[in-house]
């Protein structure tokens, strides 16, 4: 299957939805959507990178009103979705249906806490989806290249056909190397392991099917909601990123190393 160079300069973009999720509700840092980069909320910097890529509308998802108030301030469109969602994708269902979008529609879920996102990538993962008429879902991933990170639960691994498609995801380091594996290596000799990208993009009618079914039991192992995808059958595009994509902000120390970049001339 031919892969589009999304960066030549004849590509037509297909018409997609970015929605940014922003919960207020957050165990490590509470309200982490408003806390402050380079004097403007964190949201405000990862909405108006969400506007640079070539979607046709950006929408802020959000279940606290500070939040939606302050992004209205900026000019956003903001949505106002219920909080008991178990996931970032029952949430990304009721805005599709929202905004009642048709079955065949794409919309690209941009994480809320990556201020330093490339709209690249964005389009990037929209225009995956839409050259994979058999996928429901596309996403990113990068080359593993240090041995920490392979063997860190908390970076999620992903393994792929040779058209690009999903075979796995998982928080243990696959493949698993048998024979240089038998003692933790010191380096990794090849491109073998990928790092997974939260970014996805999704056909409507996958998320209006995805709310009819129950965890599944892989997803409740991994605690990987892109599982439940893969049990009930479903193709996952996965495209290596065009361009490296900055850490998001999870704890106190990655705010304070974002503020930093941010207070970088380059940035």
């Amino acid at each position: 299957m031919a892969v589009t160079d999304f960066t030549a300069p004849d590509v037509t973009f297909p018409e997609f939805t970015a929605v940014v999720p922003a919960r207020y509700g957050s165990s490590r840092l509470p309200g982490k959507p408003l806390l402050e980069i380079a004097g403007e909320p964190m949201i405000a910097h990862v909405w108006r990178r969400a506007c640079q890529s070539h979607a046709c509308r950006v929408v802020i998802a959000t279940d606290d009103a500070r939040i939606r108030d302050a992004m209205q301030a900026y000019g956003a469109e903001v949505i106002m979705t219920r909080d008991d969602h178990p996931s970032g994708t029952d949430r990304l269902a009721e805005v599709a249906n929202s905004l009642a979008l048709p079955a065949d529609a794409l919309l690209v879920n941009v994480q809320g806490d990556e201020p330093l996102i490339p709209p690249a990538l964005i389009d990037q993962v929209a225009l995956r989806l839409a050259e994979d008429q058999e996928a429901s879902i596309a996403t990113l991933a990068e080359p593993i290249s240090d041995v920490a990170s392979l063997f860190n639960p908390n970076v999620v691994k992903v393994v792929r056909t040779l058209q690009g498609r999903a075979l796995y995801f998982s928080r243990a380091p696959i493949p698993w190397d048998r024979e240089h594996f038998k003692q933790p290596p010191t380096l990794l000799a090849s491109d073998q392991w990928l790092r997974h990208i939260g970014i996805y993009a999704y056909r409507v009618r996958f998320l209006e099917a995805y709310l009819d079914w129950p965890a599944s039991s892989l997803e409740q192992l991994e605690q990987l909601e892109q599982l439940r995808a893969l049990q009930h059958g479903h193709v996952i595009q996965v495209a290596l990123a065009c361009e490296v994509n900055p850490a998001g902000v999870d704890t106190a120390e990655d705010l304070e190393r974002v503020r930093a970049l941010f207070a970088e001339p380059s940035v």
